[in-house]
């Protein structure tokens, strides 16, 4: 059988109501088209270390038109392949005022999906989803699946992709099992999008994506001193210029609307180039990596999205973090005035994506506080060394543990929600991922809009057994009052609000969705499961759901909810 020359897509990243972008890799400098209805778009390959790219721009789309397309390189037809089983892919744009429906989660391995796979990482949620919309019926889809966080991990690689390691260097140097540059990325990469169910989902689906600690490794950024241990060794240069670079190509690129990428540096080299060769950027993308880690605000990762009456903010609380002792904040001064910016009311419903739980569970929320003031010298040198260590083992690295960050975000969403940066939403609704377990929480108000944490993860990556015990303990019971009495102990202020969990926790692999509805918003959680030991075909259950209605709309025998 001959060797295709679309290794990895199509992808449909960005769409909106006349637009659209579709991303692929290809095996060889090449011309990409795609056919959609009775127009073609094309573009060139550009390439990076040895890897060839396209981003196919579509425009002068109709709003609301649902789309067959198909892909060919240098003239011939690649993608949909007729023998795969699966519907044709499509290109959906946004239809103009319609509410927004998507699905979302995070923290994703890529395991094989047979016997073996699912018993120590369970069924990937995300292609449990694909194999149901494949089977039609009555599945909506989403207008846009978003992945907030951890969607390759780096650092702790499957079977598969140590073999890959094996084959080319030697795996007893460090960093040993961990990625070392762009080639092992590329293959992680090819390893997280190949299989078939999942590839045609993102074939059909618009994605938008962001980063956490283990796209690049575990803890990234959590303090100075983790970055200065990670900057003395001899491999993390290689690292983190490989996974900032690749994470452009493979993830962020795609994020971007028309308008952003006529800004990006990068882009516009690709797309400037004149003459019939391909460009290749991998020296340019490289030093622009590495700016932008050691200088985060030469470049930003987050982006803003308006659906409708609905807007997304998508915020990166990894690499845009201030980590100076006198400063440190989970997001810079400039990340931080650019999100006062979007944090703005008029819509019916703010969303907010951010990879780390805005909401952590009270008692755990507390720990973090009081492990930052102790890491930051409230009791002591001797103290402080003990709480870094604790810091780095526990993963005590969210917003809760940059209580500086977490009480300006604090202050917007209550302004928001207060009606004080225009007309309040009916929700402000955190999105995040990371902690591998779901629950939703909300904070206690009694007037304006709802300020509501809602948690997926993992996708496919469940908690070890051992450690849901503590999740649970810090979600219920004497967990908050005894935290705060901790954080108070090191001198740290109460929250400027209180929250409580509504449902959850749950610890299966899950992928949530949201709806917006007459009624409010719609939430639910879906899991896969396995049927008579067919792996390969798991089906999908509804895990948990609820409706956050308006304020004063409730149904008081639910009390601040009504049930789905």
């Amino acid at each position: 059988m001959a060797t295709s020359p679309l290794v990895l897509g199509p992808m449909v990243r960005y769409v909106d109501e006349s637009s659209a972008s579709v991303w692929v890799e290809t095996r060889s400098a090449a011309r990409v088209s795609i056919r959609a209805g009775a127009r073609d778009w094309a573009a060139r390959t550009f390439a990076v270390h040895g890897h060839h790219y396209a981003l196919v721009e579509l425009d002068g789309l109709e709003a609301g038109t649902v789309t067959p397309y198909a892909v060919d390189i240098d003239g011939s037809q690649v993608w949909p392949d007729p023998s795969s089983g699966f519907p044709p892919s499509m290109i959906a744009t946004l239809a103009t005022g319609k509410p927004l429906r998507m699905a979302y989660g995070s923290c994703r391995t890529s395991v094989p999906h047979d016997a073996s796979g699912n018993r120590t990482h369970g069924v990937d949620s995300l292609r449990a989803y694909a194999l149901r919309m494949a089977a039609g019926g009555d599945v909506r889809w989403p207008d846009l699946v978003a992945f907030v966080g951890d969607q390759v991990y780096a650092d702790l690689t499957s079977e598969q992709m140590q073999e890959f390691i094996r084959a080319r260097r030697d795996i007893e140097e460090p960093p040993g099992e961990e990625l070392k540059d762009y080639e092992e990325y590329a293959q992680l990469y090819y390893l997280a999008w190949s299989d078939p169910a999942n590839r045609w989902l993102l074939s059909t689906l618009p994605s938008a994506m962001i980063f956490d600690d283990h796209d690049i490794r575990d803890d990234w950024n959590t303090s100075l001193s983790w970055k200065k241990k990670m900057e003395a060794t001899t491999w993390w240069h290689e690292r983190i210029v490989a996974g900032l670079a690749s994470y452009w190509v493979y993830q962020h690129l795609g994020n971007l609307s028309p308008r952003e990428r006529a800004e990006d540096a990068v882009w516009q080299r690709i797309v400037r180039h004149e003459g019939g060769d391909e460009i290749d950027v991998g020296t340019e993308l490289d030093s622009f990596a590495e700016r932008a880690d050691q200088d985060p605000k030469s470049y930003r990762w987050s982006y803003c999205r308006d659906f409708g009456d609905t807007r997304l903010i998508v915020v990166d609380s990894r690499a845009a973090r201030d980590l100076a002792p006198e400063r440190r904040a989970l997001v810079d001064a400039d990340e931080m005035a650019w999100l006062d910016g979007q944090m703005r009311g008029g819509f019916r419903h703010l969303l907010v994506a951010t990879s780390l739980p805005f909401l952590l569970p009270m008692g755990l929320h507390y720990v973090e506080s009081w492990d930052e003031a102790v890491s930051e010298g409230a009791w002591g040198k001797r103290a402080a060394r003990a709480g870094e260590k604790l810091r780095q083992m526990l993963d005590l690295e969210h917003w809760g543990a940059f209580q500086a960050s977490f009480r300006e975000m604090a202050a917007m969403a209550s302004e928001v929600a207060d009606g004080k940066r225009g007309p309040a939403p009916e929700t402000i609704t955190f999105l995040s991922g990371d902690v591998h377990y779901s629950y939703v929480a909300e904070v206690e108000r009694a007037t304006g809009s709802r300020i509501v944490q809602a948690v997926c993860s993992p996708v496919r990556n469940p908690l070890p057994r051992f450690m849901r015990s503590f999740a649970a303990i810090m979600s219920y019971g004497l967990a908050a009052p005894v935290g705060a009495l901790v954080a108070r102990s090191a001198k740290v202020q109460d929250p400027p609000f209180h929250w409580s969990g509504v449902k959850g926790p749950w610890f299966q692999n899950n992928l949530a969705c949201l709806e917006v509805v007459p009624d409010g918003l719609n939430l639910w959680w879906q899991t896969g499961v396995v049927n008579g030991g067919d792996h390969l075909h798991p089906r999908l259950e509804l895990v948990a759901s609820l409706t956050l209605a308006p304020r004063g709309t409730e149904d008081p025998s639910q009390g601040h909810r009504r049930p789905k």
